[in-house]
């Protein structure tokens, strides 16, 4: 039994012990190396990941062959591609444990059997895709708002563990910049 997912639940609905034992015969649990792929582009997207323990990324390899982070995901938090996930397609995406990891994850049949059977758990995740949909939206508006040092500040103040956890060339990616700029920055920070 998962108390780390028993405990995020909690946060959004109530569920007895008998039905969360239940619930989570729906997941599988899976550890994940370091730098080890649970996603590559062209794969069908077949699930979910929650992370229990550790950090992952997703990301796509642009035209000039330049790895593009677009997400990450630490504990509590859910990381798939949505659109492909939802619909079983093909993806264009990699998800990657930046840190071993330990997640639990659910298919798109696992999930819709589950919502039937238990649908407060349709509840959980309509908060689970607002907030994830809220935090996408607030990327967008800084992206396009904000000066890359702004973007850089705002990310340190509100997430300070977050900034000090992931490697700086992931960082930089998924701000929109390059390693040496995020350095420049840092450095100008601090004198």
């Amino acid at each position: 039994m998962s108390l780390i997912f028993r405990t995020h639940l909690e946060k959004f609905i109530t569920i007895a012990d008998e039905d969360f034992e239940e619930v989570m015969k729906y997941f599988e649990v899976k550890t994940v190396a370091k730098k080890q792929n649970l996603l590559e582009a062209d794969q069908v997207c077949k699930y979910h990941y929650f992370v229990q323990k550790g950090l992952l990324r997703k990301f796509f390899i642009n035209e000039k062959g330049i790895e593009q982070t677009t997400d990450f995901a630490i504990e509590n938090w859910w990381i798939t591609d949505n659109i492909a996930y939802e619909h079983k397609r093909h993806t264009s995406f990699f998800i990657q444990a930046v840190e071993k990891s330990e997640v639990l994850y659910i298919s798109q049949d696992n999930q819709t059997q589950l919502l039937h059977v238990f649908p407060a758990m349709e509840r959980y995740f309509r908060f689970i895709y607002q907030r994830a949909y809220a935090a996408s939206e607030m990327r967008m508006k800084y992206l396009f708002s904000l000066s890359k040092e702004a973007f850089y500040l705002s990310m340190s103040q509100m997430y300070p563990e977050f900034v000090q956890r992931v490697p700086q060339y992931l960082l930089a990616s998924y701000l929109g910049f390059t390693p040496e700029y995020l350095s420049e920055i840092r450095r100008k920070l601090i004198s």
